[in-house]
């Protein structure tokens, strides 16, 4: 007699235990990668999937949209994050417009500050241009998506 025959091994043998812990952890990773992903294609709301996400300039074209603000709002070298929209408007040159998303392309946080041409997430420290929502300090590695606004006299809109 031998010792396997009074002590048979139950369950599932040790390779199959941590390729099973390997593969669970490499999905975790995986699924925690793609999250980010996904938050750096948000543009907000009005993009209206069309796909375009060019930002506004002095676009004086007549269309609806929402009011986000008044030019004279939005100071020059600054900006304002519009929450509720999901969008920040800076004014990087004296009557020149821009719109980006305000979700941060590294977790998703919510941009606050806009000062000295600078866009700043308040949770890791991100910084984006002002100009053309690129990347000036990390650990975000993608620009911010631009949105679509339009200027109608002194009327900032979402379009």
């Amino acid at each position: 007699m031998t010792s396997e025959s009074l002590h048979p091994v139950p369950g599932p043998a040790r390779r199959t235990v941590v390729a099973a812990v390997g593969a669970a952890g490499l999905a975790v990773a995986l699924t925690a990668c793609g999250a980010d992903d996904k938050a750096s294609d948000s543009v907000g709301p009005g993009d209206g999937g069309s796909g375009s996400k060019s930002s506004g300039g002095t676009d004086s074209g007549a269309g609806g949209g929402t009011e986000l603000a008044k030019t004279g709002d939005i100071p020059e070298g600054g900006g304002k994050v519009f929450a509720d929209q999901g969008v920040v408007v800076t004014q990087p040159a004296a009557g020149t417009f821009k719109a980006f998303s305000s979700k941060c392309t590294h977790q998703g946080c919510a941009v606050k500050g806009i000062a000295n041409g600078v866009i700043t997430c308040p949770c890791h420290g991100s910084q984006f241009s002002a100009t053309d929502g690129s990347v000036k300090k990390g650990p975000a590695t993608s620009a911010l998506a631009a949105a679509t606004i339009t200027i109608e006299g002194d009327s900032i809109k979402l379009a």
